[in-house]
């Protein structure tokens, strides 16, 4: 993945609903369909309707998280408790299989759980520049931060996917749209805080934890997008590190 420091402005973003035919210069997606994918570890996913008995490569860890008996076999309750889990979250094949994605997805959730309220314990966001908005790819995660003062956060958030990568790096907010629409994706993007090029903070409507992941927004829940929109300004620092996981 590109690593970049800095911010640069790449052209002005033009705003507008769909009626006005106005042209958005956005390039990142908030709407993503979720690619499905094949069952590995043994066996086959049976189709999204039915429920996939077989063991899966993680069944232990995937029976701990979701509070079920451990003792790494699949069983009926064990399938439709992870195909719950899938279908609430927009994880395919939605079958009940402990595979490699389903996994991930709550591996990435224990991470956002252990950062509690010292999610820059490691010190990786700088704390010397003021009020500012880190985003670690790594665990999915964002905060505002005042110097080592944590103001709001950590939430989940949902970054590009692999191919669009959120870049990283030291960018700066130098536009914001509360009602934006994105005319190359047709899709709304509230709260829309742009800091790299077509890059923004804005809310969907979707699971945090939904894969692949975005077009390269930082996508966020309703409510915390409004609640950095109301908290950040343009010029503030947006500091974007780490890796996620998939990409």
């Amino acid at each position: 993945m590109r690593m970049r420091t800095g911010w640069m402005r790449t052209g002005r973003v033009r705003t507008g609903r769909r009626a006005g035919r106005r042209a958005a210069a956005v390039f990142c997606g908030a709407v993503v369909l979720a690619v499905p994918l094949v069952a590995g570890g043994g066996g086959t996913a049976r189709a999204a309707g039915s429920c996939n008995v077989t063991t899966g490569p993680y069944q232990r860890q995937v029976e701990q998280f979701l509070g079920r008996p451990v003792d790494g076999w699949q069983s009926a309750a064990d399938c439709q408790a992870v195909k719950a889990f899938q279908a609430k979250h927009g994880i395919t094949p939605t079958a009940g299989y402990a595979g490699p994605l389903t996994w991930q997805t709550m591996n990435t959730m224990l991470a956002q759980r252990a950062a509690g309220t010292t999610p820059n314990k490691d010190g990786q966001c700088p704390v010397n520049l003021g009020r500012i908005a880190c985003v670690d790819l790594t665990r999915q995660l964002s905060w505002v931060q005042d110097g080592a003062t944590l103001t709001y956060g950590p939430v989940p958030v949902r970054t590009g996917k692999d191919g669009t990568e959120t870049r990283t790096g030291l960018k700066r907010i130098y536009y914001r749209s509360i009602d934006h629409w994105s005319t190359i994706y047709d899709v709304s993007m509230p709260y829309a805080q742009f800091f790299d090029g077509g890059i923004a903070f804005h809310s969907v409507e979707k699971s945090m934890w939904n894969p692949p992941g975005s077009g390269g927004c930082v996508n966020m829940r309703s409510a915390d997008a409004k609640a950095y929109w109301n908290l950040l300004a343009k010029g503030d620092d947006v500091y974007v590190y780490g890796r996620k996981p998939g990409t």
